[in-house]
């Protein structure tokens, strides 16, 4: 039944993924560039809900610990992501930092076929090394973050106030972060439980990946198709 309800939810999250992560509802654009000053309850919510249905984000953090057993190794793996994805949210918001957003989203896709095919152990088996796994996560997670900076650049904000709505959206990410994992956690941690897991495990980082692929294909599409 567990196991069931994962690959449910990660199908869903795979034609989600296709639909776009990044996108905005009009009521959410309207009220941050229509806000004038420090907002910090409303740009909480926002940020916790960006997180929550941002699906190349779960999809890379289901990736992330998927084989992890032991509660330190999930805290230091997303303490990890989430020092990457803080530093470039914030920098390219405040910093004024731009890049291509189909292009960073294109990574974020990459990235959930990284960690699939890592858990897949397609390093060892295809490529006879192990990349440095927590680093890889570092990285990325400066991705994921920058990916969040780039669809908030999109929008006028006011520079009133602007310090304190950011700080609280990214607040409200790592919110909705926690959220999100500890019912991903408890799922998982139940269906390793079951005699199933292992051998199902390959068929479910196989669904990340194609999630993954289908997201980098999605963005590289988009941008070649606005230039």
């Amino acid at each position: 039944m567990i196991r069931s309800g994962l690959l449910a939810i990660l199908i869903l999250l795979l034609f989600s993924t296709a639909a776009g992560a990044h996108n905005v509802s009009k009521r959410d654009a309207t009220f941050v560039q229509a806000n004038k000053g420090a907002a910090i309850a409303p740009f909480l919510y926002l940020g916790a809900k960006h997180m929550v249905t941002g699906y190349d984000h779960l999809l890379f953090l289901v990736g992330v610990i998927f084989f992890l057993y032991k509660l330190k190794d999930v805290v230091t793996y997303v303490s990890l992501f989430t020092i990457g994805h803080s530093i470039t949210l914030l920098g390219g918001v405040l910093g004024g930092i731009h890049a291509n957003s189909y292009l960073i989203d294109a990574i974020i896709g990459f990235s959930v076929v990284y960690k699939a095919f890592d858990n897949m152990d397609g390093f060892k088996r295809f490529l006879g090394f192990q990349p440095n796994t927590r680093v890889a996560v570092l990285i990325f997670g400066l991705f994921h973050g920058f990916g969040l900076a780039t669809k908030l650049q999109e929008f006028t904000l006011s520079q009133n106030g602007l310090i304190a709505n950011i700080v609280s959206f990214n607040v409200g990410v790592e919110i909705g972060q926690v959220l999100a994992l500890t019912a991903v956690l408890i799922a998982l941690s139940y269906w390793r439980t079951r005699p199933g897991f292992l051998r199902h495990a390959f068929m479910t980082n196989t669904l990340l990946m194609t999630g993954g692929f289908m997201l980098v294909g999605y963005q590289l599409t988009g941008y070649f198709v606005a230039r």
